[in-house]
């Protein structure tokens, strides 16, 4: 799977000023909300749900909160830079700057698990994320990205 069918260069967001992870992770759900349609409060809720589970933070600045849902008729992601860095419980205790969220069908199963291997494999890169922190430019974050395939 492509991040050009995850993604577009709106669903990239750039200089959020959260103070909080659950601030971000809000204002990423209103992002997506307005993207595909769902509801706000819905996706707000699945993956703080997710988080409780368990930090998606990664390490080295980076998480990927995802979840499952409802009604959606595709995978989207929506990636988000931070103005400054959020505490999100990583697994290396380090804030975090580059979220990449991951918003797949209910239903979605291997499509889910393909994506966010995919994703995985972009926050572990450290080359790509220091090129990402760079830029500041949503089109040129989103061609990035999408060489990345």
């Amino acid at each position: 799977m492509k991040i050009s069918e995850m993604m577009t260069e709106d669903s990239v967001m750039l200089g959020i000023k959260a103070g909080t992870k659950r601030q971000l992770l809000q204002e990423m759900a209103d992002k997506a909300a307005a993207l595909t349609g769902a509801d706000s409060r819905s996706i707000f809720d699945t993956l703080l749900e997710r988080e409780n589970l368990g930090s998606t933070g990664f390490g080295s600045g980076t998480a990927l909160p995802h979840g499952r849902f409802n009604g959606l008729k595709k995978i989207h992601a929506i990636f988000a830079k931070l103005s400054a860095p959020v505490d999100f419980e990583a697994i290396d205790n380090k804030p975090v700057d580059l979220v990449f969220m991951l918003l797949s069908p209910e239903d979605s199963g291997a499509d889910h698990l393909t994506a966010l291997a995919q994703i995985s494999r972009i926050l572990k890169n450290e080359t790509l994320c220091q090129k990402l922190r760079q830029i500041n430019k949503a089109e040129e974050i989103y061609a990035l990205l999408n060489n990345e395939n």
